[in-house]
């Protein structure tokens, strides 16, 4: 079952100690039987599919955070999983080097045709590359439509997160307070 899901952290989650070939090659070596010759063919792959083609010597320590992101995506592919997961794929990121970002993540959703599934808080990434959009709240799924109907919405808490308009925003859709009474805490 976990070959079938492609994990990306939402800092790369690398391993220093590793270069950037021994990262992406890490799932291969313990998932597979494939020769060195292999998966070193498959590291350059997906090296190139997330457009860092040649760094396979080079140490997490050396890249910036949108490489170091872009290394996680392909240790995520290297797989070949039914399914990705990314994690706030250009949190902290600048604007140049999200566009980067959304687009090979664009780019992998079209070549591999993966189930794709992004969590993030910058709605446009999300627009950008969703298919169908959610709104989490109280840890469930509030609403799920596709991203004109979410950009479009009446609804107050997808408007209020669609404008970041905290007045518009219902009040059991703030955060929880807390309050303390007689020694307790209460939520």
């Amino acid at each position: 079952m976990r070959r079938k899901f492609g994990m990306s952290f939402q800092e790369g989650a690398l391993f220093d100690s590793m270069s950037v070939g021994e990262n992406i090659a890490f799932p291969l070596t313990r998932h597979t039987k494939k020769s060195k010759k292999e998966i070193a063919e498959r590291v350059a792959e997906c090296l190139e599919l997330v457009r860092l083609p040649g760094i396979e010597e080079k140490r997490p320590s050396e890249l910036s955070g949108g490489m170091k992101r872009r290394v996680g995506f392909a240790r995520a592919i290297a797989l070949q999983p039914e399914n990705l997961l990314f994690d706030e794929p250009t949190t902290g990121l600048d604007p140049i080097t999200t566009d980067v970002v959304v687009k090979v993540i664009e780019e992998m959703r079209t070549r591999l045709k993966p189930s794709a599934i992004t969590i993030t808080h910058d709605l446009k990434v999300a627009f950008a590359i969703a298919d169908r959009m959610g709104l989490l709240s109280g840890g469930k799924i509030y609403v799920e439509m596709t991203p004109k109907e979410f950009e479009q919405s009446k609804d107050k808490r997808v408007a209020a997160f669609v404008t970041g308009d905290s007045e518009l925003a219902p009040p059991e859709a703030e955060p929880e307070r807390r309050t303390e009474k007689a020694g307790q805490a209460h939520v």
